[in-house]
């Protein structure tokens, strides 16, 4: 996984007393929620791998192939889950993780080879626009090798009338605020504030809009 840092330690909350989720459902709520978790404890796979498997599945439909928009957007809403609103525009191949944790507004655009794992969950506002090669990543792993399967999910919210350049890459718990521009390969790590113009690796403010 791409990440700025990785993870010492995290919240055990929501877990039973020997640190055990009680359901699948609480595994998919602890992942949401930056809670560690592990590929290898119960639930795992009848939870967080079910959906795994269905988004690969489904990205390799939709990416194979030409599709027409409302084969594409039909395909898009099977990937997250719910429905999308329809001034949703999307450029195949896309490709994330899980899917079910994306959120998107009105007249969203998503350009070419887009990358958005989206276990911490993905925010997108209207109107705004990923150039092609995006990567949105909002999941990380443990610092101690021991342990450097377990993932550790945060989010990222993407405010609206944001564009995010050409091989931009958007790591997690970051949120990039209205009317930004990111700037073309660039690598954010921390917030940027509304209507702020970033680029470089670490991004940094080199202007505003």
């Amino acid at each position: 996984m791409t990440a700025s840092a990785t993870i010492d330690d995290a919240a055990t909350d929501g877990r039973t007393a020997n640190g055990v989720p009680d359901s699948p459902a609480d595994i998919l709520a602890s992942d949401r929620s930056g809670i560690p978790v592990d590929p290898h404890e119960p639930g795992y796979d009848a939870a967080i791998g079910t959906i795994i498997r269905t988004a690969k599945r489904l990205c390799a439909e939709l990416n194979t192939g030409y599709h027409e928009p409302e084969e594409t957007h039909a395909i898009f809403e099977r990937i997250v889950g719910h429905p999308v609103d329809q001034s949703f525009r999307l450029n195949p191949p896309f490709h994330t993780d899980f899917g079910h944790n994306i959120t998107l507004g009105r007249n969203v655009f998503i350009n070419w080879g887009c990358t958005l794992m989206d276990r911490g969950g993905i925010a997108i506002g209207d109107d705004s626009f990923l150039g092609p090669n995006v990567q949105l990543i909002t999941i990380n792993h443990m610092k101690d090798p021991t342990r450097r399967a377990v993932t550790v999910s945060r989010p990222i919210t993407i405010g609206a009338r944001v564009w995010i350049g050409a091989g931009a890459t958007i790591l997690q718990n970051v949120t990039v605020g209205d009317g930004a521009i990111v700037g073309a390969g660039a690598v954010v790590t921390h917030d940027v504030p509304a209507g702020a113009i970033v680029a470089g690796n670490p991004a940094r403010v080199i202007g505003h809009v």
